[in-house]
């Protein structure tokens, strides 16, 4: 028998039927274990504001978001040599590639040539099906988008660094964070508060720009040495040339030059944050002081594995607030008003 003639697994899940419609509980069906596939018992799984924008203008409908995961093996394919029942895994947005382009084969898959396939809202490029995301009770992938969770992290706390993780610790590494380099983080929210902690660990001096000081004791408390009101425009002039890297985690718009002139000669602003519509720079922002503004996104398997590895060594999670399942459309209406500290994660072991 072929394998993409193998029977479907019936999994349920939750999943929005429209644009922008509330989620509700939704039977489907995912493939059964190929000989490189593993299947996963999700335990938790994180929201993130992606998902938010998935629902409201994501195409192929029903829609199951959710694409930082956590959970447990429970079955492998004959030719699954990295993984065995009952270990421990986590899984993030991206679940497969084409994986002989430049980019697949320096282990950057996400930044495949072909586009990689994501985690919902995607083919699957072994049967062509939608794929379905994380908000279910179970998940089928190829082997080589799974990652060992390290020992000693907590799974819910790990989950959200299958994306909030790995899309701050990449560039933070990319750009040299680290002993002898400050460091600035825009924006304290699920992205921004997990930037702290990884450049404070990485050994750099960390200042946290935010809009409200209310936040201060907060971002000191996960590692900023200074805080700085973004607000305030005596404190962004005191700022200038200070900066070797500056992470803007926000996903509002908002302008950029204060940040761009808080950069040092050569030193970079690179987005991480989402906002709609278009950013508008005024050049000299960037050509006076050779000023570099530079993007990042997620990350791929040489990346995600380095990145769990450190974040193990140095007890790093995401402070996360728990939920049921069945509350996921208030977790949603709450990280649209921005009223969470610091990520929402779903324990869909709750499932019923």
């Amino acid at each position: 028998m072929n394998e993409r003639d193998k029977t479907m697994r019936n999994v349920s899940g939750w999943a929005a039927t429209e644009p922008g419609g509330p989620l509700k509980p939704w039977d489907f069906q995912r493939r059964d274990v190929l000989s490189e596939d593993v299947a996963i018992r999700i335990e938790y799984c994180g929201v993130c504001s992606s998902d938010i924008s998935a629902i409201r203008h994501g195409g192929d409908f029903p829609l199951v978001p959710g694409h930082e995961m956590t959970g447990e093996v429970t079955a492998v394919g004959d030719r699954v040599s990295r993984f065995a029942v009952g270990d421990k895994v986590a899984v993030g947005n991206i679940i497969d590639s084409c994986r002989e382009c430049p980019a697949c084969l320096a282990g950057r898959e996400n930044w495949c040539f072909a586009y990689p396939t994501l985690t919902y809202g995607g083919a699957d490029r072994k049967d062509g099906n939608p794929t379905r995301g994380g908000f279910s009770s179970e998940y089928v992938l190829d082997q080589r988008f799974v990652y060992a969770l390290p020992e000693g992290l907590d799974p819910a706390g790990a989950a959200p660094l299958m994306c909030a993780g790995i899309t701050t610790y990449a560039p933070l590494r990319r750009w040299g964070a680290g002993p002898g380099k400050t460091v600035g983080i825009v924006g304290l929210g699920g992205l921004g508060h997990i930037a702290l902690k990884i450049a404070h660990a990485l050994g750099a001096e960390v200042v946290q720009f935010t809009r409200t000081m209310d936040k201060a004791a907060e971002a000191r408390a996960l590692g900023a040495d200074d805080v700085v009101l973004s607000t305030d425009e005596k404190q962004m002039a005191a700022q200038a040339g200070r900066f070797d890297l500056i992470l803007d985690t926000v996903g509002a718009p908002h302008a950029l030059e204060p940040y761009l002139a808080a950069l040092a000669i050569d030193g970079t602003l690179c987005m991480v944050g989402i906002p709609e519509g278009n950013w508008t720079v005024d050049p000299l922002s960037l050509i006076v002081g050779a000023k570099n503004l530079a993007g990042a996104g997620s990350g791929g398997t040489l990346e995600t594995r380095d990145m769990l590895d450190f974040c193990a060594e140095h007890g790093i999670t995401a402070d996360v607030e728990h939920m049921r399942p069945d509350q996921v459309n208030e977790a949603l209406d709450r990280l649209a008003r921005n009223d969470v500290r610091y990520r929402f994660v779903l324990d869909m072991a709750e499932q019923s």
